[in-house]
């Protein structure tokens, strides 16, 4: 196999790879008719009752109705820090709107902050969380709280902000659900205080969800990246696993672990209930009516409060975008969230190299720059090598062309006559494959650090380039990329077989227009790539032909 051939396919693979991700977003299969939904439940119904737990009676919870396309609206409770804006509704105690201040929704709004969480009936994503049991009745979702004040701000030097919403059970129970916001976090606990007053004991179970509406984009396939939107789930036995839409609702969830967290991911954002590290719980996640899902976890063992006695059920929310670090010291596994597929040995190290150059050159652009120049350099001695056997083989081509001319009908004398060439030239004919090859899964780790990485939305490099998460507005890159890619192929030796002339020279054509909608930040590595490729390549095929006269 020749060097064109090899960089041909490697092409085609990486077009027929863009093009099956996109075409499996397009062509996933369709939400399942509203009518034809089952009905489902809302409320997770309380754990059957322990051996351990005399008190437990076995009835069971009472069944809630089935999911409505919008749940109903109560008093709004709008809660202000200097990192997040918050609706908590009165009915349910969810958090229906969550606003990320720092994150505007594009560089051309920066007051208009990026909505995480919404009820609006399209788009709805939002939290629920409450209480289940036996007997009696519990504060659930749909139970309607009474608030203190419905506007809540952090103050300047203020570190903590609790939000407390209150409710009374007929049986004399009180209920407290108080929300703690912190200072420059993300991070939401929400705690249940039950003040049992009845004459009896209390017993229950405290599950969180995420509840969020579905309905696959119809956007050209062009213009969308293969990012996954969907659920998520992380266990110390079975470790991080996606559990998508189409996994709902072809198969309900149903598992019992000890820790982990289940989370609702997308684009650059995340949504995960954090329980406690010790704490046992049922994960689950189904789909309800009108393309509608939910994930999340219920207490296995249940909560017990004398007469008189009192406690507290706690539970955490991280509602942010997916920045490495914070992550990581959330709980074990949440920096998987920031999905870098299959090559994530290789890309972690990738973008804790380009976090550090970040912090030296103080700008994403010429972060990426400096490090595609760092690889480049690592793997000079390969390309050196590759660039050395393209040389070569440009050399030879007349000689080449003249066994064409002379077997060109004898495909077997004309390969012997190229092998026997190949010898007295000192030619590998394999040369510049083996080292390209041993860099590609670095190069596709790379693109997916640049795709995945939220710290490149909106970030800014030069001039026009204000957002390097958004395509080039003006198209420049995507131009300049093209104009790299004729320029190698220039260097490259001359395609002997006219079929393959054209496709290789109808390539950068073709890879210039995939790349109009490309992420700018993505195109900026490629560019660079091939300029540095473009100057090794000049320069060793200058010297070999030097030696050569």
């Amino acid at each position: 196999m020749d060097n064109q051939k090899f960089l041909l396919i490697i092409a085609l693979g990486i077009i027929l790879f863009l093009i099956f991700q996109a075409w499996q977003q397009e062509h996933q299969p369709a939400p399942a008719p509203e009518a034809k939904a089952p009905a489902e439940q809302e409320v997770p119904e309380a754990p059957p009752p322990q051996a351990s737990s005399p008190t437990a009676t076995a009835t069971p919870a009472t069944p809630a109705p089935s999911a409505p396309v919008s749940p109903p609206r109560g008093t709004r409770i709008k809660v202000t820090t200097d990192v997040i804006e918050v609706v908590i509704d009165a009915a349910g105690g969810g958090l229906r709107e969550l606003k990320l201040r720092e994150y505007p929704v594009s560089v051309d709004e920066p007051d208009n902050p990026f909505m995480l969480l919404t009820d609006d009936r399209k788009d709805m994503y939002m939290t629920q969380s409450g209480l289940i049991g036996s007997g009696r009745e519990y504060p659930n979702h749909n139970t309607r709280y009474t608030a203190d004040s419905q506007r809540y701000v952090m103050a300047a030097g203020q570190d903590e902000l609790k939000v407390p919403l209150r409710w009374q059970g007929p049986d004399g129970v009180r209920y407290t659900k108080v929300f703690t916001f912190h200072r420059d976090s993300y991070l939401i606990e929400v705690d249940y205080l039950v003040e049992n007053s009845s004459a009896t004991p209390w017993q229950g179970y405290l599950y969180r969800q995420f509840r969020r509406r579905y309905v696959p984009v119809t956007a050209s396939w062009l213009r969308r990246l293969p990012t996954y939107l969907g659920g998520a789930i992380y266990t110390p036995e079975e470790k991080y696993e996606k559990i998508s839409f189409d996994d709902m609702r072809e198969e309900p969830l149903e598992r019992d672990a000890s820790g982990g967290w289940v989370a609702m991911i997308q684009h650059y954002f995340v949504g995960a209930w954090l329980p406690p590290s010790e704490a046992r719980n049922r994960f689950y996640a189904k789909a309800l009516q009108a393309n509608t899902y939910i994930i999340g976890l219920k207490q296995l063992d249940p909560t017990n409060v004398a007469p008189g006695g009192s406690a507290r059920l706690r539970a955490k929310i991280y509602a942010g975008p997916k920045l490495h670090e914070r992550l990581k010291g959330l709980s074990p596994g949440m920096e998987l969230t920031v999905d870098y597929g299959w090559l994530t040995l290789i890309s972690a190290p990738l973008f804790w190299l380009l976090s550090f150059i970040h912090g030296w050159v103080g700008n994403w652009g010429w972060a990426i720059i400096v490090l595609t120049m760092m690889i480049k350099a690592v793997f000079f001695p390969l390309s050196a090598a590759s660039y050395r056997s393209m040389a070569h083989m440009k050399r030879v081509q007349p000689k080449l062309q003249s066994l064409r001319e002379r077997f060109g009908h004898d495909r077997q004398r004309m390969n012997q006559a190229m092998m026997e060439l190949y010898k007295k030239e000192k030619i590998n004919p394999l040369g510049g494959c083996l080292p390209i090859a041993i860099q590609i899964p670095v190069f596709i780790a790379l693109y997916w650090v640049l795709l995945e990485s939220v710290e490149m939305r909106q970030a800014p490099f030069i001039f026009w380039l204000r957002d390097l998460s958004s395509p080039d507005p003006y198209f420049v890159l995507p131009i300049i990329m093209g104009i790299s890619m004729f320029l190698q192929q220039k260097l490259s030796p001359t395609q002997l077989d006219p079929m393959q002339r054209k496709i290789m020279s109808a390539l950068p054509i073709v890879f210039t227009v995939f790349f109009l909608w490309f992420p700018a930040g993505l195109v900026l590595y490629w560019v660079t790539n091939n300029i540095l490729s473009i100057a090794q390549q000049w320069q060793i095929t200058r010297m070999i032909t030097a030696r050569a006269k």
